[in-house]
C-alpha cells in the first residue's frame, strides 16, 4: 500500500464506498477526531497498569471500529460497525472500578498524576468527538450505537483516570464556587 496517493491534493478524500467529499465534510470531522482520540490514547500506555492497559488496548481497536463505521455511509452486512455489544463492554469496565472508587458527590477537576491527567484530556477528546458524531448524524445517517458507544467511552476515560489518581494516591480536588 502506498502512502501518498496525492488524490487528496485538492481538499477531497474517499470514503469506503469510494465517493469523494470534502475533507471538511462533518463526516471527515467525526472520524478525523476519533482519529485524534485514538492517538491521544495510544501516548498513554502504558499506564503502569495491566488492567487499563488491557482495557485501552480494547478501546483502540474499537475506535478502529468507530471509524469504519463513521467512513461508510451505507455499510452491508459483513462491514464493521459498532454494535450494542461494544457499548456494553465500556460499561463492564465502568462497573469493574465501582468498588475501587469513592462515590462521586460533586465535580472534581480534571487533573492528578501524569497519567491520570491524560485520561482526563482524552475524556474530553472523546466529548469532542461525541459531538461531532452528533452534528454529523443532524444530516446523515448514523448508527445509534456510535453516539452510544463515544458517550460511555468518555465515561470510562473519566473513571480510568479516577482510578488511575486513586491508585497513584492523588487526591481528587474539588472546584471552589
Amino acid at each position: 500500500m502506498k502512502i501518498y496517493t496525492g488524490r487528496g491534493d485538492e481538499g477531497m478524500t474517499d470514503l469506503r464506498d469510494m465517493s469523494r467529499v470534502s475533507k471538511t465534510s462533518p463526516r471527515i470531522e467525526s472520524y478525523g477526531t476519533v482519529d485524534e482520540l485514538n492517538a491521544l490514547i495510544g501516548t498513554i500506555v502504558p499506564t503502569g497498569y495491566d488492567d487499563i492497559d488491557e482495557q485501552l488496548s480494547g478501546v483502540q481497536n474499537h475506535l478502529h471500529i468507530v471509524q469504519a463505521d463513521l467512513a461508510n455511509p451505507d455499510p452491508d452486512d459483513g462491514d464493521p460497525v459498532v454494535r450494542e455489544a461494544h457499548v456494553a463492554e465500556v460499561e463492564d469496565w465502568i462497573d469493574s472500578y465501582d468498588d475501587e472508587l469513592d462515590p462521586l458527590e460533586s465535580f472534581i477537576l480534571p487533573g492528578g498524576s501524569e497519567t491520570g491527567s491524560c485520561l482526563h484530556h482524552a475524556r474530553t477528546v472523546c466529548r469532542r468527538a461525541e459531538r461531532r458524531v452528533v452534528a454529523l448524524a443532524g444530516e446523515s445517517e448514523v448508527n445509534e450505537h456510535t453516539v452510544e458507544y463515544l458517550n460511555r467511552l468518555s465515561d470510562a476515560l473519566f473513571t480510568f483516570g479516577r482510578a488511575v489518581n486513586e491508585r497513584d494516591g492523588v487526591p481528587e480536588e474539588n472546584p471552589t464556587y
